[in-house]
């Protein structure tokens, strides 16, 4: 056991000597909080907005006030006619058209939405808010809408769980397969083998430092989603860190199973990026919704374990429900860690005995 904690130590003191190591694990997600959390946003906010109107009448000049006083739409022009705000859109000096017939103060009615659909998802949004602030109040055919669990419509909501899910996933497999691969390049481990301690204990312990920086990843990204993003945390924190740990070791026996087929570092990080980033990002519902890509690739995303991460942490943190509603994806991340792990272990053993 002694030399078990030895062994520990030295790959501690070995992650903690290598600055490039530290950056990486605690400044990348301190940055990609950030990004995510400010630069990186689908919020609809100031949108330029174009009135068009022949005549600013008592009805029009409410709805254009409504409009204004709203953070979503900055009024940048009044013209008289749909062609000078057509104009406006093709020279990109407006988002948003917004024409008001002639018969509107009389009927409520005849408002016409021009808008610049080159991004279809931003349109639809801005189409979405400013038919619902358009909508006359107090009125039978005005929805009551109430927004649950995330009433702001802020995208740091989305993102958070999302960075949680392809995080601990990269960092965990690339940093443990390059740490391995590491020691067979350098023709150390051929001499940590034919230590006294058995060679799966020499690869937990390798593990067992990354584990724990992990751990610690997790909660500085928890701490600055409650405090600098102001996401809640609503639901229980220790099922969070109880299904986090399950996708930490996940993370650990992959990358245990990149360090088994990789001969070099540079392999093993063009593995971990090609198996493990694009897809994360593309087909795990971090971006896109899976409903929406085409069967195919459905099919693909239902193997990838971040998709089953993020829906439960976007159920924990953001919903706020129990642990029996999220059931189903804990189970198939259990099933995925165990099969990872007796894979890379069976196939680690056979590297060795060859």
């Amino acid at each position: 056991m002694r030399q078990f904690v030895s062994f520990i130590i030295k790959e501690a003191k070995h992650i903690l000597r290598d600055r490039r190591t530290m950056l990486i694990l605690f400044g990348l997600p301190v940055v990609l909080m950030l990004l995510f959390g400010f630069a990186i946003t689908n919020d609809v906010k100031d949108v330029r907005t174009v009135i068009v109107t022949s005549q600013m009448d008592h009805q029009t000049r409410q709805a254009v006030d409504r409009l204004a006083a709203s953070e979503y739409f900055i009024i940048t022009a009044t013209v008289s006619s749909p062609r000078e705000a057509e104009l406006l859109l093709r020279h990109q000096r407006a988002d948003l058209a917004v024409v008001f017939g002639k018969d509107f103060a009389s009927k409520k009615s005849g408002v016409q939405l021009m808008v610049d659909t080159s991004d279809p998802n931003m349109a639809q949004q801005w189409t979405a808010y400013a038919q619902s602030i358009l909508s006359t109040p107090n009125t039978p055919s005005t929805p009551n809408i109430k927004l649950l669990y995330n009433p702001r419509m802020k995208s740091a909501y989305n993102f958070v769980p999302a960075i949680m899910g392809m995080l601990l996933l990269l960092i965990c497999a690339m940093m443990t397969s390059v740490s391995i691969v590491r020691e067979k390049e350098r023709g150390t481990m051929e001499v940590l083998l034919v230590s006294p301690v058995r060679p799966l204990m020499i690869i937990i312990a390798k593990a067992v430092p990354y584990l724990l920086q992990a751990f610690l990843i997790l909660v500085i990204i928890l701490v600055m989603s409650a405090t600098v993003l102001e996401v809640p945390l609503a639901g229980s924190v220790g099922w969070i860190i109880v299904v986090s740990l399950i996708y930490i070791l996940l993370a650990l026996s992959l990358g245990l199973l990149i360090s088994s087929v990789a001969q070099t570092q540079f392999v093993a990080l063009l593995v971990s990026a090609m198996v493990l980033l694009l897809p994360t990002v593309m087909l795990s519902g971090m971006l896109f919704p899976i409903e929406s890509m085409p069967q195919v690739l459905q099919w693909i995303s239902a193997v990838m374990p971040p998709r089953y991460y993020i829906q439960v942490m976007r159920k924990l943190m953001i919903m706020g429900v129990g642990i029996r509603e999220v059931l189903p994806e804990v189970c198939i991340l259990c099933g995925m860690t165990l099969l990872l792990l007796l894979v890379a272990l069976k196939k680690f053993n056979k590297r060795l005995d060859s």
